[in-house]
């Protein structure tokens, strides 16, 4: 964890009840996508609330040996220059078929115009960009992790820098 990330976890703490869950366990720190841009991109998303769910191949994980992502895991958000923006939560993990995403889901990943039809392009391309970059293949039946969350801090009135 950089010094940034550190200094940012510990704020978020702070503002926090003695007792509150999120004081014993480890976030993980992460920034969405897969370059610069749209990680840039996406952590605005998030910072503005638009942006409250994200969808991922299980191979992204599996592939790094990490357990694949649970409902009441913490992560840290991050610009793609690693300053961290804001601390989430999973609040929902569901496996699905890729082809099973709906609307719904689409419109609170809150990417491009929030369409199903735009949101199954972009991925379409992401996954296949991730599967020939991990190994594997994607198809329209390939099942991907639907992963809402909350962004836990800042709340909107918070200043962050």
């Amino acid at each position: 964890m950089t010094d940034a990330v550190a200094v940012f976890w510990k704020r978020y703490l702070n503002t926090l009840p003695a007792d509150h869950p999120h004081r014993g366990i480890a976030a993980s720190v992460f920034s969405f996508g897969d370059s610069p841009a749209l990680a840039d991109e996406l952590a605005a998303l998030v910072v503005s609330g638009r942006k409250r769910a994200t969808t991922s191949l299980p191979i992204e994980f599996t592939s790094d040996g990490e357990r694949l992502p649970a409902a009441g895991d913490v992560g840290i958000v991050t610009r793609a220059d690693g300053h961290p923006v804001a601390v989430i939560e999973l609040v929902e993990v569901r496996l699905v078929p890729f082809q099973a995403v709906d609307a719904t889901f689409a419109a609170i990943e809150g990417e491009g115009d929030g369409s199903l039809s735009w949101w199954r392009a972009a991925h379409r391309s992401y996954f296949r960009r991730v599967c020939m970059r991990l190994g594997g293949q994607f198809e329209e039946t390939t099942p991907v992790l639907c992963q809402q969350f909350r962004r836990a801090w800042p709340s909107g009135g918070e200043a962050v820098s």
